[in-house]
């Protein structure tokens, strides 16, 4: 097949090419997919993409009167793909199951800890040589009421490690897990219980109409004072405006995330010499008691390996039903 991947960082290049083993003739570009890179699809088969490419209606379009036949994600999520206006062209698309949960949920536990301790402030005061501990009181996990919504792969990955801390898991999802977790030593509650007892809350959802904008004011309004957030399921899951307010009253102590609501268009590049022109996530950046991420959670040598192998397999699937004529 002739493929176009676009997105392609230095960090999975290699994997891929070795996943393919000279299978299928793919260019790999650093480009992001949008009306001015659509046309590197011309006379592909296939396109390969990532979070933030475009896969609106028109480039959707436009990959159609191409002769792109395929569209593969090297993600979970599709939510960045117009699934309905694919689906009406007769575009297949295709992700990658859920993989390596183990990564994406130890970099909620990494954000945890590394709040609940003040590392990054710990580590400000190093570079100058400010060894005073006043600043720097902390608290454990142990005993401690986390609360874990989302009991997928990665929800349970998460549950799994947290039962060595010590802490009192609560679990919330929308189906009945009550005794998967009973068994790791977490308790299913409805979500509203969760928020309400909840010291530390880690979202591991999918982003959905039911979780758009799940945590908001009046979500916020049923936690605990002073509870730690953490999300590394997808940015808009948080109203970022109402989580930022509840920053600023102390609402919310402490908040972790690995995404962004409007991480589109800035996520995955660098800004250093374009400022980015979005006051509330400079807010959040330079906010004391944030610790942001790049959305990075899933990226670990294991997890590309298993992305790379993936979407190779998804090819040659794809390849295998007779989509190439």
């Amino acid at each position: 097949m002739k493929v176009t991947a676009y997105s392609i960082k230095a960090c999975e290049k290699e994997y891929l090419i070795r996943a393919n083993n000279k299978k299928h003739d793919i260019t790999l570009i650093s480009n992001s997919l949008n009306v001015d890179t659509v046309f590197y699809a011309r006379g592909k088969d296939a396109v390969l993409v990532f979070p933030g490419d475009d896969l609106s209606e028109q480039i959707l379009l436009d990959l159609k009167s191409m002769g792109v036949k395929y569209i593969g994600t090297r993600s979970t999520s599709t939510d960045h793909i117009n699934l309905k206006v694919a689906h009406s062209l007769g575009i297949e698309v295709s992700n990658i199951p859920p993989y390596s949960p183990e990564s994406i949920a130890e970099h909620a536990l990494t954000l945890m800890l590394a709040l609940s301790r003040n590392i990054l402030p710990a580590h400000e005061q190093m570079l100058n040589y400010d060894f005073t501990l006043d600043k720097l009181v902390g608290t454990t996990i142990r005993n401690k009421t986390i609360g874990v919504v989302g009991f997928g792969q990665t929800g349970k990955a998460m549950v799994e490690i947290l039962r060595g801390f010590g802490s009192r898991i609560l679990v919330a999802d929308i189906k009945d897990v009550a005794d998967d977790c009973k068994a790791l030593g977490a308790q299913q509650v409805k979500l509203e219980l969760l928020y309400i007892e909840s010291d530390i809350i880690t979202f591991h959802v999918p982003l959905t109409e039911e979780t758009r904008h799940m945590v908001n004011d009046k979500s916020i309004a049923k936690m605990k004072n002073g509870v730690m957030l953490i999300n590394v399921s997808r940015g808009a899951v948080f109203k970022s405006i109402d989580v930022y307010n509840a920053l600023q009253r102390d609402k919310i102590s402490k908040l972790g995330m690995d995404v962004y609501e409007f991480e589109n268009h800035i996520f995955f590049s660098d800004h250093k010499d374009h400022p980015v022109d979005d006051q509330l996530l400079s807010a959040l950046i330079q906010h004391p008691n944030v610790l942001l991420t790049p959305h990075e959670a899933f990226l670990t040598k294991e997890a590309l390996e298993i992305v790379a192998a993936q979407t190779i397999l998804n090819l040659n699937h794809f390849l295998g039903k007779g989509g190439i004529t």
